[in-house]
């Protein structure tokens, strides 16, 4: 529904334009991609478009974000081995890879180990594992299996419905661990330096 789209981008672009920020700083690789992608959107509309353009460039990924600061390294220890899932949103849609590791990079403890075909989808991809659910479990069992390769302790994304569809998978396995946000292993480590 492009007009619905069109809308809320219209509706978003005013509330934060109006709030007169220098950054929207986005925790969801689904959402920011989508935010930088309103140029686009509303190319057409001679109110809007430059608008959008602005809007756009303020726009950044919170891994981009991060990654771009003179950032403190936390000194808690989070000792932990872990795999990243680049969700395609932001590998693919955005050209963010690097960032993500970065700051994974910075968590002393963290022991990060590549999976095969990190940046292949996990098969949430918004709601297709609703609309195409045969595809979608086909798509993460090949993630799962990939996974479970690695020996890893946690798995670590960047975006909300990657680690919903991550969760069902590593359930479906018997697996009760938790998928966590690379900020959220962030938190971790400062809490962690915090306490001790």
């Amino acid at each position: 529904d492009l007009e619905y789209a069109r809308n809320m981008a219209r509706r978003n672009i005013d509330v934060f334009l109006q709030a007169k920020v220098d950054r929207i700083v986005v925790a969801s690789a689904g959402c920011s991609a989508t935010m930088k992608e309103y140029p686009e959107l509303l190319a057409g509309d001679p109110e809007y478009s430059s608008k959008a353009e602005s809007f756009s460039r303020m726009t950044v990924d919170i891994t981009e974000f991060l990654a771009g600061l003179p950032l403190e390294q936390p000194t808690g220890t989070v000792s932990r081995r872990v795999t990243y899932q680049d969700p395609c949103h932001l590998a693919h849609a955005q050209g963010i890879t690097s960032q993500p590791r970065t700051i994974l990079a910075s968590i002393p403890g963290v022991e990060l180990v590549e999976m095969e075909q990190s940046s292949m989808c996990c098969g949430g991809a918004g709601y297709y594992s609703l609309v195409q659910r045969e595809m979608a479990e086909k798509v993460l069992g090949t993630k799962m299996g990939n996974i479970s390769a690695t020996g890893a302790e946690q798995v670590v994304t960047a975006n909300p419905g990657c680690m919903v569809q991550l969760e069902q998978g590593l359930r479906a396995m018997g697996d009760r661990s938790k998928v966590v946000h690379v900020v959220d292993l962030l938190d971790e480590a400062y809490r962690a330096e915090e306490a001790g």
